[in-house]
């Protein structure tokens, strides 16, 4: 999308083709917009108001772009949303530039090279479990190792953190939903942030650990597993749990930071909470970042396909071969048809919160979304958890729900996280450190402790779009290095771990 961007006092005209612009306060009535426009009702702070009179049935233009059709005449100065603005399915040309090449310096952060040549951030030592039945068990032995001291005088080890989810069982033991499972705990368990894994099953469930480890075999770091069943119960379990620990920590705290060249960063991008100003200032932002790093030879993961309906175009523009064109346009045509079944459509999303902000349909909400993935080529489309093998950027197929699309990437293989918000995010990802990056100045302000950088400041014209994505790289790169990210700081994480549930429950 173009960045061609015209500032007025009290609105954003994001490209010259636009029939609307974006409130920068709250307007009154009669305030003096551009160009002889002035509001003739009161238009909240990052909704979007007519800059030219809209006929019945005519397109609305955002980012250059169609992002629905008015349902009725709107003069010049008139709020436009939900009540006068519907989904549309024209879509615009996209606009093709080259901007994501840059002369980047080499830049470098301090990491854990494992033994399979990945690269890792974090040094966690994981309790995964194969069913529900066994959540409970990895809860007491990870929580018990915390408060037992048992990681005391281990430097190097980031902590124990128990990965439990509520399926595994009452499922059928092959198809879409029991591989997409399986697919989702074996990729976590890789992941490179784990120095180590202790896999925890119950016994009699379907998704049998045993099975698990002949049919994929391991590239991760150590790995140990048992079931309660056999171990005798509740009790023994938590015990056999804190002793298998106990022989991991020292292999796990051998392995210590090294120097490792930016290349190595696989980024998990995300937005949730999203408003207005979500694709005018902390998407682009972000995108500018993701840029950057593409440009340094690093990986970015693009995710949740139902927050792409809209500008999916824009992606085919990008893709870097018919091939990889065709596989977005199967996962767009299956979750047309995934929704229709269920008694949805794709433009049940926005969100509550998402219309509050000033978020009017899908195809607005999907073309800032998209924005955060920057304007390097798209070089491959993988399904939900399939390990990412191509560096720059890569999309993912999973739903808009945020935990159950981090959840995703980083089973793909993402070893950082970066999330957009607007409306202000709680959030956070183990094993795999996330930031976030708000929209506006007034959410940050409100959830300072929640929030890592402020894009508001692109809104008001104190900083640009390059001079913030260079701060997010900056970020990034000392994150990695150790540097705890607000969520971390409180403790988040522990609970996000939501794989995609498809299929039965029998």
């Amino acid at each position: 999308m173009s960045t061609q961007r015209q500032r007025y006092s009290a609105v954003i005209r994001l490209h010259p083709a636009d029939n609307v612009a974006v409130a920068v306060r709250r307007l009154p009535a009669g305030a003096a917009v551009a160009d002889d426009v002035a509001a003739c009702e009161p238009i909240p702070s990052g909704h979007k108001i007519a800059v030219a009179p809209i006929a019945i049935g005519e397109e609305v233009r955002r980012y250059g772009q169609v992002i629905g059709a008015a349902t009725q005449p709107i003069p010049a100065g008139a709020h436009v949303h939900v009540h006068n603005l519907v989904m549309s399915q024209l879509r615009a040309e996209p606009e093709l530039r080259a901007s994501w090449r840059r002369n980047e310096p080499p830049r470098s952060f301090l990491g854990y090279r494992r033994q399979n040549g990945r690269v890792g951030v974090r040094n966690y030592i994981g309790v995964l479990t194969s069913v529900n039945c066994s959540a409970t068990v990895a809860r007491h032995i990870a929580e018990a190792a915390e408060k037992t001291g048992l990681l005391d005088g281990y430097q190097n080890v980031d902590g124990v953190v128990a990965i439990t989810h509520t399926s595994g069982c009452g499922m059928a033991g092959e198809g879409e939903g029991f591989e997409l499972l399986r697919r989702t705990l074996w990729g976590t368990a890789a992941n490179p942030n784990f120095g180590a894994v202790l896999l925890v099953g119950l016994g009699c469930e379907v998704l049998q650990i045993n099975r698990m480890k002949r049919e994929y075999g391991f590239d991760g770091g150590e790995l140990a597993s048992f079931t309660i069943q056999e171990i005798g119960g509740t009790r023994r379990a938590i015990a056999e749990g804190l002793d298998r620990l106990r022989a991991l920590l020292p292999q796990v705290n051998e392995v210590k930071r090294t120097e490792l060249p930016a290349s190595e960063l696989v980024l998990a991008l995300q937005c949730g909470g999203s408003d207005a100003w979500s694709g005018v200032t902390s998407n682009p932002a972000l995108g500018n970042a993701a840029d950057r790093l593409v440009n340094l030879g690093g990986t970015v993961i693009l995710s949740e396909t139902p927050e792409i309906y809209g500008a999916e175009h824009l992606l085919y523009a990008r893709a870097v071969s018919p091939q990889v064109s065709a596989k977005l346009r199967a996962r767009i045509v299956w979750w047309e048809n995934y929704t229709k079944i269920n008694g949805g459509e794709m433009n049940n999303n926005p969100s509550p919160g998402n219309k509050a902000g000033g978020l009017s349909t899908i195809l607005e909400k999907s073309l800032g979304a998209v924005a955060k993935a920057g304007t390097s080529p798209l070089n491959d489309v993988i399904e939900y958890a399939q390990p990412v093998t191509e560096r720059g950027l890569v999309f993912m197929d999973s739903p808009g729900f945020d935990p159950c699309s981090v959840t995703g990437q980083v089973a793909s293989g993402a070893n950082i996280v970066a999330f957009t918000t607007g409306r202000g995010s709680a959030f956070g990802y183990k094993p795999s450190p996330s930031i976030k990056l708000s929209s506006n100045s007034e959410t940050y302000a409100r959830m300072k402790d929640d929030i890592d950088i402020d894009c508001g400041t692109i809104a008001t014209g104190e900083a640009s779009i390059e001079q913030k994505g260079e701060e997010i790289l900056d970020y990034l790169l000392e994150v990695a290095s150790g540097r705890k990210s607000r969520s971390e700081q409180l403790g988040y994480g522990g609970a996000e771990f939501i794989p995609w549930h498809i299929g039965a429950v029998m």
